[in-house]
């Protein structure tokens, strides 16, 4: 699924994307996440998305 562009979705649609793309599986050492986005939760992370100030693609960029 691509991620909803901040001009046509709401901040709900935003908030359960990044919750259904990483969500955690409750096994580090297989998964990643965590690493990669350095610590903090998903929601944390793309706030900025999830609140509309950043395109998904502008957030995921930092964490590259």
């Amino acid at each position: 699924m691509r991620a909803p562009d901040i001009s046509s979705s709401t901040k709900e649609e935003r908030a359960n994307y990044i919750k259904e793309t990483y969500r955690c599986i409750a096994d580090c050492d297989n998964c990643g996440i965590c690493a990669v986005l350095r610590g903090k939760t998903p929601e944390l992370a793309f706030a900025d998305y999830i609140d509309g100030a950043k395109e998904y693609f502008e957030v995921a960029a930092d964490y590259r």
